[in-house]
């Protein structure tokens, strides 16, 4: 007969296993269905027909889930003396990227400061004199996705707001580097509408998000059930140790 009592640590041990390889298996599936829905959300947005960007009274109120990437046009004059530049890279269709910078050039509207990210430009395009006919005087009009402050990560780059550079989008800390007290709470991401003198180059948001969500769970789900084969296969060979053992006895004892 089978002691019940080795079977304690194996089924213990097998039964966490599972469980917890189930676990994260459904929370994956959880966060591919949240992907799903944001992929949805962003793709109805960015298509939708652009409406006023968010004046002063909604600025508290803007939330990533309600505003993010939403198709907005701001109008005012830009600020040019006052550009701040995000480090970043470009990749038209079937070339390799290009490092360089984003321009972040503030507006001025009815209403306050709004900051703009008109585009990107190659390190040799950074300095406004190399592209002056992209420093557009007078009112200005400008259609773009509203983008929300960036999370700093703790091993990311320093910006360096002497120089005005910086590696984390976030308009507080922009304004501040040029004088600006106040902005709004969000940046503007300018449309592929072609700038005089072909630079800064707008239309650069990224709307393609990574989705591995659904891989991850099948994969700890298919963990989860080997963990059980496994269990399995040494439940039998426990047992027919167990019987060959009872055998030799038997015929020990005979």
């Amino acid at each position: 007969m089978v002691s019940l009592r080795r079977y304690v640590v194996p089924v213990l041990f097998t039964a966490t296993m599972f469980t917890t390889l189930v676990g994260l298996g459904s929370w994956q599936i959880e966060r591919w269905g949240a992907k799903q829905r944001l992929v949805a959300r962003v793709a109805e947005r960015i298509t939708a027909a652009p409406v006023p960007a968010p004046l002063r009274a909604a600025w508290p109120d803007l939330r990533g889930k309600n505003d993010e990437y939403r198709r907005v046009v701001v109008t005012g004059r830009f600020l040019h003396d006052k550009e701040t530049y995000l480090y970043t890279s470009w990749a038209p269709e079937g070339r390799d990227a290009v490092q360089g910078w984003s321009i972040f050039t503030p507006m001025e509207t009815a209403d306050g400061i709004v900051l703009v990210d008109r585009g990107f430009v190659p390190e040799q395009k950074r300095d406004p004199a190399s592209r002056p006919e992209s420093l557009v005087s007078g009112r200005a009009e400008v259609t773009g996705l509203l983008r929300l402050p960036e999370r700093r990560s703790a091993f990311g780059v320093a910006d360096n707001p002497g120089k005005r550079e910086f590696f984390v989008r976030d308009p507080k800390a922009m304004a501040a580097a040029v004088g600006l007290a106040e902005v709004a709470p969000y940046v503007v991401a300018a449309d592929a509408t072609p700038v005089p003198g072909g630079w800064p180059k707008g239309g650069n948001t990224r709307v393609k998000f990574p989705d591995n969500h659904l891989q991850y769970a099948i994969t700890w789900f298919t963990l989860a059930i080997a963990v059980l084969a496994l269990f399995a296969v040494w439940v039998r060979r426990a047992r027919k140790d167990a019987d060959s053992g009872a055998g030799a006895d038997i015929a020990a004892g005979a």
